[in-house]
């Protein structure tokens, strides 16, 4: 037995299943905009605060999703609840990061019909498998449409290892079929530096990446789409005029994605609803 230092009145109660109290915000600076966010086990986690105006501010609002909602289960939970309460039939939700949060904007008329968007800015495959549950499986889709790993090859969350990346793509993947929604896996774009980590030389990893998701697609009798092959350049980051700053696809790059997407819906669900609109 491991000795924990805690007095046995207290365990005795821990283990009893005593009712959780309301929460109570941690103690805090004088001035800190996240004083009053609930904390430990409560009814409604998802806290209210102010968006960053500026660098210093959007820093601190990073650290602050990283250690209070690291998968930002938060973003979407009120859509997804009026999503089921309305019981609209969702037929395929894209999962991933900015690529995919940002293409809703650039083309609203895509999702629709049973196509929702739930993409987060900045994510990593670890923070995707945190909400995966969520943001996915409750809405009971026929199919997910899952593209990630920019921001892994990035170190957006940190470091890790190419199996660690992998495995968190093969456990969403796995925890889809296990509830009867079929896969399709889209290749990680194409980038051949990222802004906000100039030293990486992303490309070939990326290509590598593809490769491993390609087999592993294949063996699993998943769909691949590979948006890398239509919009990558000879350097291995995006052709001109598909990207904004050399990973997120302008209207273009994202007119380049459509139709396979499309069609990589309509093999995964046997439905001529795929087709360009």
């Amino acid at each position: 037995m491991i000795k924990t230092g805690i007095p046995a009145a207290l365990c005795a109660l821990a283990f009893a299943g005593a009712a959780p109290q309301a929460a109570v915000a941690q103690t805090s600076a004088p001035g800190d905009p996240y004083a009053s966010d609930p904390v430990g086990i409560v009814a409604d986690p998802c806290p209210t605060h102010p968006k960053p105006a500026n660098g210093t501010e959007w820093e601190a609002w990073k650290l602050h999703m990283l250690t209070r909602d690291f998968g930002q289960l938060c973003r979407y939970a009120a859509q997804n609840a009026a999503l089921m309460a309305a019981g609209e039939t969702v037929r395929v939700v894209f999962m991933g990061d900015s690529i995919t949060d940002n293409w809703i904007g650039a083309d609203a008329a895509l999702f629709t019909h049973g196509l929702v968007d739930r993409g987060i800015s900045g994510q990593t495959t670890p923070q995707m498998l945190v909400r995966f549950r969520a943001d996915v499986i409750a809405l009971k889709p026929r199919a997910v449409h899952i593209m990630a790993a920019t921001n892994d090859i990035a170190g957006n969350t940190g470091a890790a290892t190419i199996e660690t990346v992998q495995g968190n793509i093969e456990t969403m993947a796995e925890l889809a079929r296990a509830h009867g929604i079929k896969v399709i896996l889209a290749s990680t774009p194409p980038a051949a530096a990222f802004p906000w980590s100039p030293a990486m030389k992303p490309a070939p990893q990326i290509v590598a990446f593809n490769t491993w998701l390609r087999g592993y697609a294949a063996k699993n009798g998943f769909t691949y789409v590979d948006y890398h092959a239509a919009l990558s350049g000879p350097d291995g980051g995006m052709k001109p005029g598909y990207a904004s700053d050399g990973v997120h696809p302008t209207p273009q790059g994202y007119a380049v994605m459509k139709p396979l997407a499309l069609a990589a819906i309509a093999k995964t669900l046997g439905s001529q609803r795929g087709k360009v609109r």
